[in-house]
């Protein structure tokens, strides 16, 4: 089955749409709510329904992946990325599944968007460690070592002189403290500083949805890796999690 409906919860919206798992191509048009506020998880599983019932050919038995913001093992959520604290410990892929009366496959969010960028996308065909970050609500990360996934990284979180990553540079950061490019790029060139020392990675990607703005921001950074914007920017999420459902069930 090529078709799969591809799901992407963040900390500020919820995406969706159907996709073509061979070509990587969005088969409807993306579809977006917003998160409710607070991210409790009833609400969020509401508004997932009330998303799906919006999409063409969603309704038909295809497989189902959702992309999250959260650690995820064995479908359970494990921790909460700019949501409620209340997901940590549920059985999140089972809830979803009861919601959607379906099958579920869930996914860290980053890892999503990392799986799309390897098959689809920028980091195709790429050997060595290549490491994606997503900026936007918060910072994702997902690690790729020779074309295999490694999960759960969850980068975002490391602590750099004494602050929580993501907390500093992270888009949403830039927006609450008004910081211009500049000003945004010298948190940026302090994370991938960290990143780079730790990891000596072969190749930075860059996505979210500000990753439109990178002639914005990156060349203000000074790192020895390369670093370039994701392909899929923004629908990377849906993507992977479309593609990583369709080969669950292949």
């Amino acid at each position: 089955m090529t078709h799969a409906l591809g799901i992407d919860i963040g900390g500020t919206g919820i995406k969706g749409a159907v996709v073509d798992t061979e070509t990587g191509e969005l088969v409807t048009e993306r579809f977006k709510l917003f998160t409710p506020a607070g991210g409790e998880p009833q609400p969020m599983i509401d508004t997932t329904v009330e998303l799906v019932k919006e999409i063409p050919g969603a309704d038909e038995p295809i497989p189902v992946g959702i992309a999250f913001p959260t650690i995820v093992k064995n479908g359970l959520t494990l921790s909460a990325g700019n949501i409620s604290d209340d997901w940590i410990g549920l059985d999140g892929r089972g809830l979803f599944a009861t919601a959607l009366d379906r099958h579920v496959d869930l996914v860290n969010d980053a890892d999503a968007a990392g799986y799309a960028e390897l098959h689809f996308g920028a980091a195709k065909g790429v050997q060595g460690l290549v490491v994606l970050t997503t900026l936007g609500t918060g910072i994702g990360s997902a690690f790729i070592y020779n074309g295999v996934l490694i999960p759960n990284t969850e980068f975002g979180f490391l602590e750099i002189d004494g602050e929580i990553a993501e907390a500093r540079a992270s888009y949403r950061a830039k927006e609450e403290d008004d910081l211009d490019w500049t000003q945004w790029a010298a948190r940026l060139q302090r994370f991938y500083t960290h990143l780079e020392r730790v990891f000596s990675p072969d190749l930075f990607i860059v996505g979210g949805g500000v990753s439109k703005n990178a002639s914005d921001f990156l060349p203000l950074l000074d790192l020895s890796t390369p670093i370039i914007t994701a392909v899929h920017r923004n629908n990377a999420g849906i993507l992977g999690a479309a593609a990583i459902a369709a080969t669950a069930l292949a």
